[in-house]
């Protein structure tokens, strides 16, 4: 096993100029999505319409449950599987954006998940609106040697064009979503309709030919809708769909609860974390209570909650009153642009400590990671650009804790390299108050860092293998940096074993 970021800096990528084998895989004319760019802001704006107008994807899921239903898809959604006690699979989590950091993944994926028995996506699967016709180079040509099923759960991304994309992909439906009622005119969901976004006419015309790269036996798999769970040796696996607002609607609230009643150990697979950035988001349910109450209730036996959306790693075990631990899990690095850790502040949420916690990147390679592309952008390089070192010692002076990895001569912190960090979002002590820091934390999830999509790695991306037995589950989380150190022994940036007795 290599080298991790958390020991060393050649271990997080950096000063390594060895690229990895990955480039001979990228597509020649592989599409760059920018989230700055106004075309895919305008593709992409269901979600903003959906928060206006209400959101329609309670009504629309449950049109494609009806669908499925009657083409026979199991009425509990449970897919049986045969798999022994002892087993092993993968979780990789907002992969679809089709260029290098996608592919930079692919290689440690395959090797690590070589004898796993299949794996799950979990969120946002093809970028940036879950075209049918982006599924060839986002998903089948990267996943084409990846010789075991694969399920997913769909994030916001892949709702822009109302899930048809994804319906057809994973559950083998290839008709249109079937029409609704007509909403009445003058309404906020007739106003919603006018500048709705809608599958292209002719989209995913190529699908049956990119169907071919993922067509052996071993990979096949159809999933009965949406969100689904999967029996699998002794555990179930519980995936829900929590569609543009990150919330599920009554009906799947209601088939929740029902396969939480079963007595196996269980680990939930979400699009919207439920801890993420030091806080906690329980997940409301329509017509009451949340996927966390359901979550932390003993009798569902739940020992996990993995979630994607957001694109980086992280880690909260949370210690609940009658004693359980249930491990809270971040698993967005499969392929999109990153989302900073830096901004992250010193995180005490739900008895979860600063040393308890887990992140990759660490923040001081997110903020260098940070500093070096602003400094590019803005072509102020010598302002803004930290090295790993100078950011991990400002990053302990704001956050009062001590270096992740073992430092060499110790970086003196200085003004610009504080000003530097203000203005970057770097998180603080909780008790340090609203001093000069600029309100730039929020504005990285939906700002800045979708602006970050680089093609020089380090790219800090992340996948999840899960080994099970009967009596615990191993949860590793598998680095891939673009660099091909990293490629042929991918490094383990965390682990934690869950008991299920």
């Amino acid at each position: 096993m290599s080298e991790s970021s958390r020991d060393t800096a050649e271990g997080a990528g950096w000063g390594v100029s060895e690229r990895g084998e990955y480039l001979r895989l990228v597509p020649r004319q592989a599409e760059k999505i920018s989230w700055l760019n106004p075309r895919h802001l305008w593709a992409a704006r269901n979600g903003v319409l959906a928060s206006w107008f209400g959101d329609p994807t309670g009504e629309v899921r449950a049109r494609w449950a009806a669908r499925r239903a009657a083409a026979g898809a199991p009425a509990d959604r449970v897919i049986r599987r045969d798999d022994p006690d002892r087993f092993s699979f993968l979780v990789v989590g907002d992969t679809g954006e089709g260029g290098e950091p996608q592919y930079a993944v692919v290689p440690g994926l395959l090797k690590e998940g070589l004898d796993t028995a299949f794996a799950v996506l979990a969120s946002d699967v093809v970028y940036p609106v879950g075209a049918a016709g982006d599924y060839g180079p986002k998903f089948f040509r990267p996943y084409q040697d990846y010789q075991a099923p694969v399920y997913a759960i769909p994030g916001n991304h892949d709702w822009y064009e109302d899930l048809a994309g994804f319906v057809r992909v994973f559950c083998d439906d290839t008709g249109p979503l079937p029409a609704g009622p007509k909403p009445r005119p003058l309404t906020r969901a007739w106003l919603r309709s006018l500048v709705w976004h809608r599958p292209r006419p002719g989209d995913g015309e190529h699908l049956d030919e990119a169907r071919k790269l993922r067509s052996s036996p071993a990979q096949q798999a159809v999933q009965p809708g949406p969100y689904w769970a999967i029996d699998a040796g002794p555990v179930r696996i519980v995936g829900i769909d929590t569609g543009l607002l990150g919330t599920i609607d009554a009906e799947q609230g209601a088939w929740l609860r029902e396969v939480s009643r079963d007595p196996r150990p269980k680990i939930l697979v979400t699009g919207s974390p439920l801890y993420v950035d030091g806080e906690h988001h329980p997940c409301p349910i329509e017509g009451g209570g949340t996927v966390d109450d359901v979550v932390r209730d003993p009798a569902h036996r739940y020992v996990a909650a993995i979630g994607g959306d957001i694109h980086n790693y992280q880690r909260y075990p949370v210690r609940l009153d009658d004693g359980r631990t249930l491990q809270y899990v971040v698993a967005g690095g499969g392929g999109a642009f990153t989302h900073a850790t830096h901004t992250i502040p010193r995180v005490d949420v739900a008895g979860v400590t600063e040393a308890d916690f887990r992140c990759y990147p660490l923040r001081g390679d997110s903020l260098a990671f940070y500093s070096a592309l602003y400094g590019r952008r803005t072509r102020l390089r010598r302002f803004f650009s930290l090295t790993e070192a100078e950011a991990a010692a400002v990053i302990a002076e704001r956050l009062g804790i001590g270096p992740t990895r073992a430092p060499g001569a110790p970086a003196r912190v200085t003004r610009r390299m504080r000003l530097v960090a203000g203005l970057l979002g770097t998180g603080r002590r909780p008790d340090r108050g609203k001093r000069f820091r600029l309100p730039v934390r929020k504005a990285y999830q939906s700002l800045f860092s979708p602006g970050s999509a680089t093609y020089s790695p380090p790219f800090f991306k992340s996948f999840l293998r899960v080994d099970v037995t009967p009596e615990a589950l191993r949860l590793r989380c598998f680095a891939a940096t673009g660099q091909r150190a990293q490629e042929v022994a991918p490094p383990v940036e965390d682990e934690v074993t869950v008991p299920l007795t």
